[in-house]
């Protein structure tokens, strides 16, 4: 291979890795919308906030979903009477008979990321859940 040859095979390949570069935020977005949708669909159906049986595809949350029983938000912020970095988890469903609250984030990562995942994930809402 000529040295010509080489730097064009090492233009395109960076530019591939480029093009994944930037896709690969959009990409994760996607899959994590999807996955979360797929909960919060199961969530409303269970809790009878919802009567229709969509296909999860073709699903698209309320911000608010409440009856006498539960309250499902989607994407809300928890309001606080003090400053709290993460307040906004991406389902919060309440169980008013009991006053139990759920603060659902989710994180879709691969694998080599995985347990600094886990954590950052448990850690993030600590100080809100107290």
């Amino acid at each position: 291979m000529s040295y010509a040859e080489d730097v064009e095979k090492n233009r395109r390949q960076s530019n591939t890795f480029l093009q994944h570069e930037h896709r690969a935020p959009y990409e994760y977005v996607k899959r994590h919308d999807g996955l979360v949708k797929v909960i919060h669909q199961k969530l409303a159906e269970a809790s009878e906030l919802i009567d229709d049986k969509s296909p999860y595809y073709k699903y698209t949350p309320a911000n608010v979903l409440e009856n006498e029983n539960f309250k499902l938000y989607w994407n809300r912020s928890i309001l606080t009477d003090k400053t709290v970095p993460f307040n906004r988890p991406v389902i919060t469903f309440v169980n008013n008979k009991t006053k139990n609250s759920f603060l659902t984030d989710i994180a879709v990562p691969n694998t080599h990321n995985l347990a600094k995942t886990i954590t950052d994930e448990q850690n993030k809402y600590q100080e809100l859940a107290n």
